[in-house]
């Protein structure tokens, strides 16, 4: 490349006129509106029906030249401002016409050059460019528009599923990903708005035929009696203007109907259309320098006006010129990149395959069969990735970690119905929907029964019905709790992601959490960060996690943990040193009216586990006889049924010594059971013994 051209490429970014392009098509569109009120002069409407075929031509070549129908993208949007500036001339050269017997030099010249100076003949061809406009090239362009655009938006969802599927292959990595969907999401739009734009250019065409039968009969009129024409005077005079009128709008209309045409037989834009207009038709300097030698040929043909198609060729050509000199094209972009590409491959080492690629593990992911890609398509109205997105954030406010993306695919190996979640690629959680139904669940206080399918909830394992649209209104009178599929899904997935925040929380999250809280407590940071690792202080947030202690406060609990870590850096210490200091926190979870019921143990067994404690290099253990652990166990199941079946939780009260080991011992068998230390109760609460726990009945 010459060492001009970056220099050229500045000067280009910096012009005034490159800088503000959208404001100029802005301004013309709102000179466009003007031209239908404000009457203009002869020459000017020359200048404009010839400026009016330079857009045309342009419009057309461009079409012609592009490899992809989203490298002109902005197509629908312009099609109305042309249509919009094709109509106002139209109506421009109509009050010339009818005022003056007059509309400049382009009409006269096609009234007369065009037509051998025979109405019979000029009449003739304005029919025949009708029908070849109206019922040929129209007609057939808006079918195609209409077909293009319903099978594009029927083919969304298999073109997303192919990419997922690429993806998850390790054909393409997750930019290409985003970008090949942001493209199938723009070529539909695209097409959607070109079945819509279709219907401009036929209307544009009646209006066309309308306008000119009103020039002929309003000229005839208006030449017998108000300008003193005799009735062969004013029939040829307005028949010659208005056949010339016609012939020089339906010759760009033409232009633009084929261009439509060839658009839709090969999605949208990014940006404003004033920018988007200016950005694509600079693509190829060779559409616009067949654009400038066409306009001159037609300038200097006799009898043609040849100032004005000089001056619009000179205009094109000029900018053609700008683009093919003055900067780089997309061509020599192009093969600069693959020049790059082939000389960075030459010196690298051929390798057939990334193997590492084949080691990635997503934090999480939900597998669906194919019943119930509809929830998550949102073309077919499904609200699930809506519906996640809302539940990352109830968890950020809840627990106070960031859920990290969860990636959708569907499985063929799974049930039409069938759903699957995953963390680090481990099954943690499976359920099974019925399209078209509804889950009912019976709080209690139902006042009547409704038929069903029986079911289970996945997220609690509760009964439940599935119920169809029709039934819904009644279970919803009856006191059912009725839910939507996307709902259930969302519920158990957030269920999960409780159960398991342990598990999702990595360190680089930790350091993540850490780097937000410095912002506005950095002190806290700089204190810890010497005393513990890394790895330590997510292993005691994990353990908080594990038993649902949100650590959104985490400026706090970073200050608890830098106090414990100066008397011992055991993560189990500084863990119970932690909960000591979160006591409201994690006492007001639990407590109602007042008051909190637990599960006791008796004096005699909290006397004897006591006793077993042992340090090991994971934390205190119990160690005591299987046996006795049996009876534990036994004893525990019994309480926590009786307990959930009044609809509470259990919660055990202990000393603060065997808590945790307490909470080790049974947590495999009882992983949602609360357990708590006397400590932990807050000041005022008062304590009510629901059950005691022994190692006898």
């Amino acid at each position: 490349m010459p060492p001009s051209v970056p220099s050229v490429k500045g000067l280009m970014q910096n012009n005034p006129f490159t800088k503000h392009r959208d404001a100029l098509v802005i301004l013309g569109i709102v000179c466009i509106i003007v031209i239908m009120v404000i009457p203009i002069p002869p020459i000017m409407a020359d200048i404009l029906l010839t400026s009016m075929f330079g857009i045309a031509l342009m419009v057309l070549m461009t079409s012609m030249v592009i490899e992809n129908v989203l490298d002109f993208s902005v197509y629908p949007g312009m099609l109305l401002v042309v249509t919009l500036f094709r109509l106002a001339l139209n109506i421009a050269t109509t009050r010339l016409i009818l005022s003056q017997a007059n509309a400049g030099q382009v009409i006269d010249a096609f009234g007369n050059y065009v037509t051998a100076g025979n109405i019979v003949v000029g009449t003739i061809m304005f029919i025949i460019l009708v029908v070849i406009q109206f019922v040929v090239i129209t007609k057939g362009a808006t079918r195609i528009a209409e077909v293009a655009a319903r099978f594009t938006l029927d083919a969304m969802p298999q073109k997303q599923m192919a990419v997922d599927a690429d993806l998850n292959m390790g054909h393409i990595t997750e930019d290409e990903a985003r970008q090949r969907r942001s493209d199938i999401s723009r070529e539909a739009d695209f097409y959607g708005a070109m079945d819509g734009a279709s219907k401009f250019v036929r209307g544009d065409a009646i209006a066309s035929i309308i306008i000119t039968v009103i020039n002929i009969i309003g000229g005839f009129v208006l030449g017998i009696a108000m300008l003193g024409m005799t009735a062969g005077e004013a029939l040829e005079t307005y028949i010659k203007l208005s056949i010339g009128d016609g012939l020089v709008t339906q010759i760009p209309a033409l232009m633009i109907s084929t261009s439509s045409g060839i658009i839709v037989t090969r999605a949208a834009s990014k940006n404003n259309l004033g920018a988007e207009l200016i950005t694509q038709f600079s693509q190829s300097s060779k559409a616009l320098a067949i654009s400038a030698f066409v306009m001159l040929i037609l300038g200097i043909i006799p009898g043609m006006p040849t100032v004005p198609f000089l001056v619009i060729a000179l205009l094109i050509g000029f900018t053609a010129y700008r683009m093919a000199f003055g900067m780089p094209s997309k061509q020599e972009k192009a093969d600069e990149e693959l020049a790059k590409k082939a000389a960075e491959e030459a010196a690298a080492v051929p390798k057939e395959e990334k193997i590492e690629d084949y080691l990635l593990v997503d934090q999480m992911e939900l597998e669906i069969g194919y019943g119930l890609i509809p929830l998550v398509d949102v073309n077919q109205g499904g609200d699930l990735l809506e519906r996640i997105t809302m539940l990352r954030r109830q968890i950020a406010g809840d627990l106070g970690i960031i859920v990290p993306p969860i990636r959708i695919r569907d499985n063929i190996q799974l049930s039409p119905n069938e759903y699957l979640i995953k963390i680090k690629g481990n099954d943690v959680g499976k359920g099974e929907l019925m399209m078209g139904s509804y889950l009912a669940m019976n709080p209690g206080n139902v006042s009547q029964r409704i038929p069903g399918i029986k079911t289970k909830e996945p997220a609690f394992n509760l009964d439940a019905l599935w119920i169809t649209e029709s039934q819904k209104e009644a279970a919803e009178l009856a006191s059912y709790t009725v839910v939507e599929l996307p709902a259930v899904l969302a519920t158990h997935l957030t269920e999960i992601i409780r159960r398991h925040a342990a598990e999702i929380l990595m360190r680089q999250d930790v350091k993540v959490l850490m780097e937000n809280v410095k912002k506005n407590s950095p002190a806290v940071v700089e204190e810890l960060t010497p005393m513990l690792s890394l790895g330590e202080i997510q292993q005691v947030l994990s353990s908080l996690l594990q038993e649902r202690i949100s650590v959104r406060d985490l400026a706090s609990i970073l200050e608890l943990m830098a106090n414990a870590a100066k008397l011992s850096k055991d993560p189990v210490f500084i863990n119970e040193q932690v909960r000591l200091g979160l006591t409201r926190q994690i006492c007001k979870e639990y407590v109602r009216d007042g008051q909190i019921s637990v599960i006791a143990l008796a004096p005699d067994l909290e006397q004897m586990l006591e006793a077993s404690l042992q340090s090991t290099t994971r934390g205190p253990r119990l160690v005591i006889r299987p046996d006795l652990v049996g009876r534990i166990l036994e004893r525990m199941d019994a309480i926590q049924s009786a307990i959930q079946a009044l609809g509470e939780q259990p919660i055990i009260v202990c000393s603060p010594n065997i808590r945790y080991p307490l909470k080790k011992l049974l947590e495999s068998n009882f992983p949602n059971l609360v357990i708590l230390s006397y400590s932990e109760i807050v000041t005022g609460v008062n304590i009510t013994v629901a059950e005691t726990l022994s190692t006898h009945d």
